[in-house]
């Protein structure tokens, strides 16, 4: 039986997020009905339906998981969990070919088999993809249709997580506001964070609307632990027109030939890494950004692709074309955005956090598999593979009977009002240049100082102010205040004034639920286990 959406209503489990990884999770709880959170139509916001790459599975002939888990490994610069890591490598292929069974139309040879891809870092071709460059959308679109015609799910349209319900020490529900001005309370023993990622919290990004951390600000002001929030991901070619979001060009674009040049037509790569055009993101995006910060253009140049530009890639051909650019002939100006957080809500294999009754999956988690760096086109896979993980796990639970006592978190519970206004634009603007100019694709100890002496002044003024801006500026004092604690360079995170981190010296940083940060073993870094050296 459907729940109705009351001012007051009971649920068996609630999904908050409707992109690939949340609706993973509605498809795969079997046995309870399911409430999905969605604050658009699904496919019409969020980072899912914007994911040109595709899915890195390990499908052909001359793969095997342990390839692409070697790769993803070597990318993740040592702080990679090598147990989740093994587990989503393993199961990968399965997730593809269950997506592919939905109505998903992944690309195929004329013989049946997927067309696979090749990206940076990858060894082999293993990227699955649709269209070309548009298998996030489509995706969704096959998932979003099963979803829809499945008995057990009722997706809710424009309802927003405020604040997470405890009874004791376990997450109850939600309390949500539902765009007109009325607090709803969803009472539920299980509760999934699908909420994505974090990139609006910088000027340069491609993420659309949210993707300003909500899910993280509701975890820890419930008391969950966070982890590896200092390692974001900046996309190293983002179409670099001013557009907010940017555009992203997808890095199948060099895996098929195209390659990275200034405006003086010199390459970009020649010299910074053994794969060139290929190297793992973080490398790519540092060399173009000091050729930016030398006063040089950086291009995308695919003109080798001639004529079959539009066919291969018509997502970034219909991008190039309405500004006015023939990347047939033309290269493309590009530069460096947020794109990706490796951080997130620290989760077990089963994607459970450290409070009971909260689990977190997608962008959202940090599950342990990307380490410092992510390869490219883990992201889909991780969303499918701990989507239905969730699902799985929460339908073989026993979940208690909310006694409706619960109490909403005080530090979240402000209700919702208008965070479009003048204050609070200005204030998220702020916020965005600090995190862009100071916790970016490079950092050092005095910046990142000043960027928490200023968050900590718009802190102080937003008492009052629309608790998504609060909860925005709740992520970003963690993020920076990790990327203090982190003295050296790893992975996506570079620190212009310390070496590399020494490799005997690996470790993690996991945020408590009462805000204190921890230094922990990578081996020991999970949701339920307490150990570890306090940091400030």
């Amino acid at each position: 039986m459907k729940p109705r959406l009351l001012e007051e209503t009971r649920a068996d489990v609630v999904v908050i997020g409707a992109g690939v990884a949340g609706l993973m999770t509605a498809l795969h709880v079997a046995g309870r009905p399911v409430l999905l959170m969605a604050d658009a139509a699904p496919g019409s916001s969020g980072s899912s339906s914007a994911a040109q790459g595709g899915i890195a599975a390990a499908l052909a002939g001359d793969d095997s998981p342990e390839l692409h888990a070697g790769d993803t490994l070597a990318v993740g610069g040592g702080l990679n969990d090598p147990d989740v890591v093994r587990l989503v490598t393993r199961e990968g292929p399965q997730r593809v070919r269950e997506v592919a069974a939905l109505g998903a139309a992944l690309d195929r040879l004329p013989d049946g088999r997927l067309a696979l891809g090749r990206e940076g870092g990858h060894g082999r071709r293993r990227v699955a993809h649709a269209a070309g460059d548009t298998t996030g959308a489509e995706l969704v679109r096959a998932m979003a249709a099963a979803v829809a015609a499945s008995d057990h799910v009722h997706t809710v349209i424009g309802l927003e997580a405020q604040a997470l319900l405890l009874e004791g020490e376990r997450c109850a529900g939600v309390l949500a506001s539902d765009g007109m001005g009325r607090t709803v309370v969803v009472s539920a023993p299980a509760v999934v964070l699908a909420t994505g990622g974090i990139g609006r919290l910088y000027r340069h990004t491609t993420n659309p609307e949210p993707g300003n951390g909500v899910g993280l600000a509701l975890a820890t002001a419930a008391g969950a632990r966070l982890a590896d929030l200092e390692m974001v991901q900046f996309h190293p070619t983002a179409l670099a027109d001013g557009s907010d979001p940017m555009a992203l060009l997808t890095e199948a674009l060099r895996g098929e030939g195209a390659s990275l040049i200034d405006d003086q037509a010199l390459p970009i790569m020649d010299n910074v890494h053994r794969d060139g055009d290929l190297a793992p993101r973080d490398v790519v995006s540092r060399a173009i950004w000091r050729r930016l910060a030398r006063g040089r253009r950086v291009f995308l140049d695919a003109t080798c692709l001639g004529d079959s530009f539009a066919t291969r890639f018509p997502t970034v051909w219909s991008l190039c074309r309405k500004r006015g650019l023939d990347p047939r002939r033309m290269p493309i100006p590009v530069m460096p955005a947020a794109h990706y957080h490796m951080g997130g809500v620290l989760v077990d294999t089963w994607g459970r956090s450290s409070l009971r009754g909260l689990w977190a999956c997608g962008e959202a988690a940090c599950t342990g598999l990307h380490g410092a760096n992510r390869l490219a086109s883990n992201s889909l896979l991780e969303a499918l593979v701990y989507g239905a993980r969730v699902g799985e796990d929460i339908s073989g639970a026993i979940l208690p009977v909310p006694s409706g006592r619960a109490a909403a978190v005080a530090a979240a519970a402000v209700p919702a009002g208008d965070a479009r206004t003048a204050e609070s634009l200005k204030a998220v603007a702020e916020v965005r240049r600090l995190m862009w100019g100071r916790v970016g694709i490079e950092r050092n100890r005095a910046g990142l100082e000043l960027a928490l002496a200023n968050l900590d002044r718009l802190c102080s003024e937003s008492s009052g102010q629309p608790a998504a801006l609060r909860g925005m500026l709740q992520v970003a004092q963690l993020v920076t205040r990790a990327a203090r604690a982190r003295a050296a360079s790893c992975g996506a995170h570079f620190r212009t004034d310390a070496p590399p981190q020494d490799p005997e010296q690996r470790y993690r940083l996991v945020f408590d639920g009462d805000g204190r940060l921890w230094r922990v073993p990578v081996a020991a870094a999970h949701p339920m286990v307490r150990t570890g050296m306090e940091v400030s």
